[in-house]
């Protein structure tokens, strides 16, 4: 897969994520599963729902909260004439959107995509996490370092 390739499919990603509001007013990014399902080629929601289906399972498997990260909601399509019709859709966190790119088809280049780029966005976020921690322990080193000092300069004065 080439460069622009990439580019062009985390583009597509990134431009179909919303900012929601929570219960508690945070602001938290969802993605809606009828633009997900496009952006990773799946061409009927028929097949793409398994998918969805799948990422629930493990959700469920693992004993995470599932409707913390699939919100089941209606959306109004177009039809002809101006007609519209109700149909499913999900509200779907960062999270739900890496499990069902996980369950997906992965010959499509548009999964095979999605997981590599949840992969990647895994090992930032551990590689941040280490970092905050090395952070607080040199901090706290140099706090005791600090502590230290002052001890001996105080026992010398006396």
């Amino acid at each position: 897969m080439d460069i622009q390739k990439i580019q062009q499919y985390k583009t597509a990603f990134d431009q179909i994520a919303k900012t929601v509001k929570d219960d508690d007013d945070n602001a938290i990014e969802v993605w809606y599963a009828r633009e997900l399902q496009e952006v990773l080629g799946y061409a009927r929601w028929e097949n793409f729902i398994g998918a969805i289906g799948r990422a629930i399972e493990s959700c469920k498997t693992l004993g995470i909260n599932i409707d913390d990260h699939f919100r089941e909601v209606t959306k109004m399509i177009a039809l002809a004439k101006g007609a519209q019709r109700e149909v499913q859709d999900f509200m779907l966190t960062r999270y739900a959107c890496y499990l069902i790119a996980q369950n997906g088809d992965p010959k499509k280049e548009e999964i095979a995509f999605a997981q590599s780029y949840f992969a990647v966005q895994t090992r930032k976020a551990e590689l941040i996490e280490e970092r905050l921690n090395e952070i607080a322990r040199l901090s706290t080193r140099e706090r005791l370092r600090a502590s230290e000092k002052q001890r001996r300069v105080a026992k010398d004065e006396k």
